[in-house]
């Protein structure tokens, strides 16, 4: 079989991305594969004991949860079915309080910048302040070449599909264009955005060489 140039080319953007990540204070990985990927979030996390998770396809994906839960780990997480509106509320504080938490990005810029949007504000506001480890972890996909583009890619494509993946009620969801609109439903309402490693929180960002999340 011949090369894959896309595996190639994101091989080297994520190179480049991870070292402009570290030049920022993060401590950044690439890996091939999401198995490559699960076995060194175990590795990292091993010592901890309560875990939270973002609304993220990618950490689920790679079934992570699963092997927490195996472990006796305690695990936060309000993508759980039947929840009551206040024990979802309850899960997700304890997200900003748990040892660990694991999300993904909208986007990671090459040039060393994390992009998040929120409509809660739970996931960004774990990310930046209050566990004791956080990791981010995104597939190459995500990867975009400066900061400018990092931002358009939340507007004009993890935005409408995440809004159509939750089946919001929102004109993105229903046009696949962003209108900056004002709809209840709206999940675009927090921008946070990492420049630099926050100063007291010990953040990994993982890229996995594969198309992962939205």
């Amino acid at each position: 079989m011949g090369e894959n140039y896309q595996t190639w080319l994101w091989e080297k953007t994520g190179e480049r991305c991870v070292t402009n990540l570290k030049k920022h204070g993060f401590d950044a990985h690439l890996v091939s594969t999401p198995e490559e990927a699960r076995d060194l979030v175990l590795g990292m996390v091993s010592s901890y004991e309560t875990f939270g998770f973002g609304g993220s396809d990618t950490t689920r994906s790679l079934g992570i949860i699963e092997e927490l839960k195996a472990l006796g780990k305690t695990v936060y997480d309000h993508w759980q079915t039947g929840l009551s509106k206040g024990e979802d509320l309850e899960l997700r504080l304890s997200q900003g309080r748990c040892d660990c938490f694991l999300s993904s990005a909208n986007a990671v810029s090459a040039t060393g910048e994390i992009v998040n949007v929120d409509g809660v504000g739970n996931r960004t506001n774990a990310m930046t302040f209050g566990p004791k480890k956080v990791l981010i972890i995104a597939g190459m996909n995500k990867v975009t070449p400066d900061l400018d583009s990092a931002l358009a890619r939340v507007r004009d494509v993890a935005g409408p599909m995440r809004a159509r993946s939750l089946n919001m009620e929102t004109p993105c969801a229903e046009t696949g264009v962003c209108t900056d609109c004002n709809s209840p439903q709206r999940i675009c309402r927090v921008t946070v955005i990492l420049h630099r490693k926050p100063m007291m929180t010990d953040l990994s960002v993982i890229l996995i060489n594969r198309h992962l999340g939205f």
